[in-house]
C-alpha cells in the first residue's frame, strides 16, 4: 500500500521535482490565494489570504449558522484530493462566497495554470487558478 501511494504521489510531481499542484494559487476571480498541500494521502488546500476588499472577512454564507464567524483566512476549501492518472480526483471544494461544498477535481493544465473544476449534480464549471510564486 505504501509502495503504491508513493508511485502516485511521485507521477504527481510532488516527488519527482516536476511541476505539481502543490503552492500557492490565485482564484479565478482574483479574490483570494489558495495555499495546496499534502493532507495525509491526499491533497487539501486553505484559503491563507482573502484580496477583496469588499468580501467579509468570516465565513457569512456557511448553511451551519455556528461557523458562521470563524475568520475566512485559515478555512480548508479544498479536501481529499486524490492523484489519479494526470489529475487529482474524488476531492471536495467549499465556496465561501456561495456557502456550498461541491464534488470536484483537479488538473495542471500547466506549470502555472491549476483548472479546478466543481459539480453539482452532473453539471461541471471549471475554473482556471494561477500559480503565484515558485514551489
Amino acid at each position: 500500500m505504501l509502495a503504491g501511494g508513493g508511485a502516485a504521489w511521485a507521477q504527481s510531481g510532488a516527488a519527482s521535482g516536476e511541476p505539481s499542484v502543490f503552492g500557492r494559487w490565485l482564484t479565478h476571480d482574483k479574490s483570494g490565494i489558495i495555499e495546496i498541500r499534502r493532507c495525509g494521502n491526499a491533497a487539501c488546500g486553505t484559503l491563507v489570504k482573502v484580496l477583496d476588499p469588499a468580501a467579509p472577512r468570516n465565513d457569512a454564507n456557511n448553511p451551519d449558522p455556528a461557523l458562521r464567524g470563524r475568520d475566512l483566512v485559515g478555512i480548508r476549501v479544498l479536501s481529499g484530493f486524490t492523484p489519479q492518472g494526470g489529475r487529482w480526483e474524488d476531492g471536495e471544494a467549499y465556496d465561501p462566497q456561495a456557502g456550498r461544498t461541491v464534488r470536484a477535481r483537479m488538473t495542471l493544465a500547466s506549470p502555472d495554470r491549476l483548472d479546478v473544476t466543481g459539480c453539482i449534480l452532473v453539471v461541471c464549471r471549471t475554473k482556471h487558478w494561477t500559480r503565484v510564486g515558485k514551489d
